[in-house]
């Protein structure tokens, strides 16, 4: 999510939630400590250098219990964040503490922010000698409404 879609998503809710993948979620109580850009600067093992940006928020619970953000006031960190800090439109990630520092990519399902998992990728596997998984596809012929079916150990595809 980049952070125009979040501008837009916060005047529509009463509340502000995040809820991990596993369906547990960031008790109500949480700050938004930082609001900030990051910045990687790297150098794939295929030798290409990349950059990516990216907006960061940092959720924290704090013994705060009577603590609860509203959306306003969210909206209201990130327009001075923009102001300040010259924060551009990127995607969203998201850091929250579980048993380490989480950085999670973030979505939004109608009601609630969802903490997405991230994962690892080679970003150059061609250069790695790491083949590209071939997915069996079943073809459909419309007009004699016959399947076939292609095995990618088969040459067809």
């Amino acid at each position: 999510m980049k952070l125009s879609e979040i501008k837009k998503i916060l005047p529509t809710l009463e509340n502000v939630e995040f809820q991990l993948e596993n369906g547990n979620f960031v008790p109500e109580h949480f700050h938004v400590t930082e609001v900030g850009t990051t910045i990687k600067h790297f150098i794939d093992c295929g030798g290409v250098i990349r950059r990516e940006k990216l907006v960061n928020f940092q959720l924290w619970n704090a013994n705060d219990f009577e603590h609860r953000l509203k959306p306003g006031k969210l909206l209201n960190i990130i327009k001075l964040s923009e102001e300040k800090l010259g924060i551009e439109d990127h995607e969203i990630e998201v850091e929250y503490q579980s048993t380490t520092i989480g950085r999670y990519d973030l979505d939004f399902n109608g009601k609630i922010f969802i903490l997405k998992n991230k994962s690892t990728a080679c970003l150059a596997q061609e250069s790695c000698g790491i083949p590209i998984e071939k997915q069996n596809l079943i073809l459909s012929d419309l007009s004699s409404k016959s399947t076939i079916s292609c095995n990618p150990q088969s040459g067809c595809c």
